[in-house]
This record gives structure tokens, C-alpha cells and sequence, in this order.
């Protein structure tokens, strides 16, 4: 299944790229499934969404019209509504924990008392996420939040995974026959069946989505409207976060382009900031594509509106997905090291940290953090040094003696 995660610029018009990249893979006789959280009015000219999983279902195919007499395919819409999602996960813990809120006196909660916490956005759309790995679709498109929120959310499954081992190891499962022992010996009451259960249950879940946004065949397309300053900070920050989190950009769409040489002075000044901003981008990207939209003078509200604007390449995914260039390059033979090679684009060097402990790399770049387990062959290895050049981190890692195979 390919995948596509478009995100970029608040405003940008991310949700209706989004349905206009979902209708043209319909279109192309695709089965494709549109995943957002927004509301049904704004996944335009994609025919009527449905609840998500765990909501009300797993959604069903939708259809629209190019015009009065031209019915065409639809892509299946599925609306992650995070409050229900939120209800119904608190009240099915709420009775699996029943009989230890019980001991503890708890009062439990009723569905109409709930409301929604802050983050459960983030869940809702994971657990949306995970359904739609199984769902047997050709394309899947999701709409994602704002560039900072979206690569945090692209990261939480690696992040929540390992917080699971390190809290609740999954290897002490075998001790359960003990626990009655260890409880005495302790003084505290051991865990759990359910509490192992639960946690097993999450890690697979979480392994599945990780899987997902890990694919070779998963990338994020950025939209943006060129001009303001804030879009270029964007697009820069969106490009780092996802160097250390991917998937990878596979392209920039440039939208609501005005006309090029109009006589009117705002049209003027504005087409005059965009078309800098667009030779800035395309400088600065390299090999990164960049699509143009024209702007249409108004939303595109019907299926034949949302063709025209990602007709050509701006709409294709049949294009190669970037792969995940970090390699490790073997000098030994020149200067005796391997070299771990991290592309990092727009990264600098006072904003970098770089600490190893045991078998992980705790890499912090700017804004954004990741825990990086080690490749097998560099864990027998020491850390001799590291450079920044060219947006590109150059980690040296020395073999260890004691560690080290040894030839004949």
C-alpha cells in the first residue's frame, strides 16, 4: 500500500490537497482511503465521510460527480473523531481496571461526564492509523496537522514503544507464577495479569503504525503558500524533523499561485513575493520537487474543481519514495573507522547534542529529539568522533578490540 502523509503551513490548504490527491488515485481506478480528522465540510468534493474506527466502523466507500451526468469513483473517507475515540478507550480501561479502582474506592465514570483531554487528537488518529495498515487499499492519504504537530505525531510510535519496554519489560511475564512470592517479599502487590495484557496489546498496535509511516513506501508531501516568511520556516523545520523521524518528503506543492504580470499592484507585489519564494525553495531543496497550484480564486468545492488542481505531476504517486539514505560506510581499511552518515538538512552545529549510553544514540537536533538503537555492527564499536558538513552528520565509530571478531 502506498502511502502518502501530507502536511505543511496552517491555512495552506492541507486538507483539500489532501482530498484532491485521494480523489485522483479513485480516479485512477485505486482503491484509496482519505484519513483525516477534519470535518466532513472541509474534505471537499470527496463525497460523505464516515466516523473511524472505533467510533462507528471502518468506513465505506463514497462517491462524486464531476458533473450532472458524470458519476465518477470516490475514495473511501474516514473521519477520526477524537472525543468519541477518547470516551470509548477511557471507559474500556475504566472496566478492565475495575476490580483495582475497586480496592482503591474509586467512583468510575459514566460516558456523558467525560470530556476529551488535551493530546487525544494524537491517539485517535494512531488508532486510525493502525486500522487503516489492515484495511487492503492501494493508497491511503492522511491529513495531518500543522509540520511540528505532525512530525511529533510521526514519532510517537517508535517513542511510546520504548517507553513500554523500559516500564513494563515484557519478559517479566514469565515470572507471573511468582508473583505471589515476590508480593511477600516485597511488601507491594506485583502487577497485574491485565496490566501485561494491556501492554502487549499497545506495543502491537503501536509496531503496526510504526511499521506504517517506516514503509518503503511511505512519504509526506509539504504544502505551503509561498511568500510569508513563517511558510519557508515551516518547510525548513518540516524537512529537519522528518531527516531524523521520516518518512521522507517526496515533494513540495507551492499552492494557491497567483498569475505572473498582472497590471493590478497587490496582484503585482504578491505574485513578486511568491515567485521569490518559490526560486528561494527550489535552491534550496536541490533534487526535492516542487509543484505549482494556480490559484483558483476561491476553494475548489466539487470533485471536477479538485482534479483540476493537482492535475499533472503535483497529483501523481507513481513516482519513486525516497528511501532512508542513513548508511554506515566501512573506512577501515583507509583510516580504521566506520562512519555512521546522517543526513540532516538545515541542521547547525550549536543546536546539535550527541550522546551515546550503551547501545543508543540520544541525538537532539534543534527542536527535535530521537533515541536511535544502534546498527549491530556499530555496538561493538567506540565513538572516536562526529562533524556536521554539508547537512550531513558524519559519526566515526572505532571497533572495539574486546568486542571485535577476530580473523585468523
Amino acid at each position: 500500500m502506498r502511502t502518502v502523509f501530507v502536511t505543511g503551513t496552517g491555512g495552506a490548504g492541507r486538507s483539500t490537497v489532501a482530498s484532491a490527491l485521494a480523489l485522483a488515485g479513485a480516479r485512477r481506478g485505486e482503491r484509496v482511503l482519505l484519513l483525516s480528522d477534519e470535518p466532513s465540510g472541509a474534505l471537499t468534493g470527496t463525497g460523505p465521510a464516515v466516523a473511524g474506527p472505533d467510533s462507528s466502523g471502518s468506513g465505506s466507500a463514497a462517491t462524486g460527480a464531476a458533473g450532472p451526468d458524470a458519476p465518477v469513483p470516490g475514495p473511501t473517507v474516514v473521519r477520526v473523531d477524537s472525543g468519541t475515540d477518547f470516551r470509548h478507550e477511557f471507559l474500556t480501561f475504566q472496566e478492565r481496571a475495575g476490580a483495582a479502582l475497586d480496592l482503591l474506592g474509586a467512583a468510575p465514570f459514566e460516558d456523558g461526564e467525560l470530556t476529551e483531554l488535551p493530546g487525544s487528537e494524537q491517539f485517535a488518529l494512531l488508532r486510525a492509523l493502525r486500522h487503516a495498515a489492515g484495511n487492503g487499499h492501494d493508497l491511503l492519504v492522511v491529513d495531518l496537522p500543522p509540520v511540528r504537530r505532525a512530525v511529533a505525531l510521526l514519532a510517537l510510535p517508535e517513542q511510546l514503544r520504548r517507553y513500554l519496554r523500559r516500564l513494563i519489560p515484557a519478559e517479566r511475564q514469565a515470572a507471573r507464577s511468582l508473583r505471589p512470592v515476590l508480593a511477600q517479599l516485597a511488601g507491594v502487590p506485583m502487577p497485574a495479569q491485565w496490566l501485561f495484557e494491556t501492554a502487549a496489546r499497545w506495543d502491537e498496535e503501536l509496531a503496526a503504525v510504526q511499521a506504517l509511516v517506516e514503509s518503503p513506501d511511505a512519504s509526506v508531501r509539504l504544502v505551503a503558500e509561498p511568500g510569508p516568511e513563517a511558510a519557508d520556516h515551516a518547510l525548513r523545520t518540516a524537512r529537519l524533523g522528518l531527516a531524523l523521524h521520516g518518512p521522507a518528503p517526496d515533494m513540495v506543492i507551492a499552492n494557491r499561485i497567483v498569475p505572473v504580470g498582472s497590471s493590478d499592484p497587490f496582484l503585482g507585489a504578491l505574485s513578486g513575493r511568491q515567485q521569490s519564494a518559490l526560486k528561494g525553495w527550489r535552491e534550496e531543496f536541490g533534487a526535492l520537487p516542487v509543484r505549482e497550484v494556480p490559484h483558483a480564486g476561491r476553494d475548489p468545492r466539487q470533485p471536477g474543481e479538485l482534479a483540476q488542481l493537482l492535475d499533472g505531476p503535483a497529483g501523481s504517486t507513481a513516482g519513486p519514495v525516497p528511501g532512508n539514505p542513513w548508511t554506515v560506510e566501512d573506512r577501515r581499511a583507509e583510516d580504521g573507522v566506520l562512519v555512521w552518515r546522517l543526513p540532516l538538512p538545515g541542521a547547525t552545529k550549536g543546536r546539535l547534542q550527541l550522546v551515546r549510553r550503551d547501545d543508543e544514540l540520544f541525538l537532539t537536533v534543534g527542536a527535535f529529539r530521537r533515541v536511535l538503537l544502534l546498527p549491530s555492527v556499530l555496538r561493538r564499536c567506540t565513538v572516536s568522533g562526529a562533524a556536521l558538513r554539508d547537512g550531513e552528520l558524519r559519526i566515526r565509530f572505532e571497533p572495539d578490540p574486546g568486542l571485535w571478531p577476530r580473523g585468523r
